[in-house]
């Protein structure tokens, strides 16, 4: 994990062990292809440590393009230096009719940053994804859905090297906006249950998630619609979609190191049942080995 916070990064000394920075994902298959998800701040160091092996050529795949998904790119020194190979993976903005080059390339005007897309370097190609597609990037292939937040929001299930694991981006799981007493309630009751299936079938089985706990069920009852999903809506897709482990990542950025360590023994003590996925939060500098596991 390169970066797990939501929101805003928050350096400090109060977020030190699970990190400040925003959503950054890492993942190297066994046959050394480089696939990142989302360029929060976290894409930064990542970017560095990349340098070290020269030419860099990797693949980056943005669930979508709120800031604190995309902050960190104007900072990915690969994209300065020549000789490099990086593919941009991502939607279409339906709603401003935007592709991901023209929201990148706006992130990088001179009014915002003091170098402009078309100066950089590298060799950069952008491949634009529909729902429910799937791509080959050297020995991976990534299948996207899209999750309910306030834009479009790709998931990613990605499989390599007989595992998988599934990358929300940011994600509410859908809620009845009627109350059960209204006319329209039974008919949009059926809508959210038709895509808590359809989240629930792209999920299962995989042996990791990595899914938005923005928030603790009190805080959510505040900030329903806000396009976020909580601990406990983490782990019951978990369970409901039998995988192997539940990485629960987006930390609220109020949310200090101490409050995490609470909401972690919370999980462990009041939670987690028996037979449940193992269930952990992301901090930032976590390193995982995905394996496959037996299915029954």
């Amino acid at each position: 994990m390169r970066g797990c916070r939501g929101s805003t990064p928050v350096p400090g000394t109060e977020t030190v062990r699970y990190g400040g920075n925003t959503t950054c994902i890492e993942v190297i298959t066994d046959t050394g292809d480089t696939l990142i998800f989302d360029a929060g701040t976290g894409i930064r160091q990542t970017g560095l440590d990349l340098m070290a092996a020269l030419p860099v050529k990797c693949a980056v795949f943005i669930s979508h393009t709120h800031w604190d998904h995309i902050q960190g790119l104007p900072f990915f020194v690969p994209l300065f230096v020549p000789g490099n190979e990086i593919s941009f993976y991502g939607g279409f903005d339906p709603v401003y009719r935007k592709s991901l080059q023209d929201i990148l390339s706006q992130q990088m005007q001179y009014c915002y940053f003091p170098v402009r897309e078309n100066e950089l370097k590298a060799s950069i190609r952008y491949t634009t994804l529909r729902e429910g597609e799937t791509v080959e990037y050297g020995s991976a292939r990534i299948t996207t859905l899209v999750l309910n937040h306030p834009v479009l929001n790709y998931g990613y299930r990605v499989e390599a090297d007989g595992a998988s694991f599934v990358f929300t981006g940011d994600y509410e799981p859908p809620v009845n906006i009627y109350s059960t007493d209204d006319e329209e309630y039974q008919d949009y009751q059926d809508i959210v249950e038709t895509q808590l299936q359809r989240v629930t079938e792209f999920v299962q089985g995989s042996d990791l998630l990595i899914i938005d706990a923005q928030y603790t069920d009190e805080e959510y009852r505040d900030k329903a619609g806000w396009g976020h999903g909580t601990y406990r809506s983490g782990i019951e897709l978990g369970r409901q979609a039998k995988v192997g482990s539940v990485l629960l990542t987006h930390h609220e950025p109020t949310r200090t190191d101490a409050q995490l360590d609470d909401i972690a023994h919370w999980i462990e003590t009041e939670v987690r049942r028996d037979g449940d996925p193992q269930i952990r939060l992301a901090n930032e500098g976590l390193e995982l080995r995905i394996s496959a596991r037996e299915h029954g």
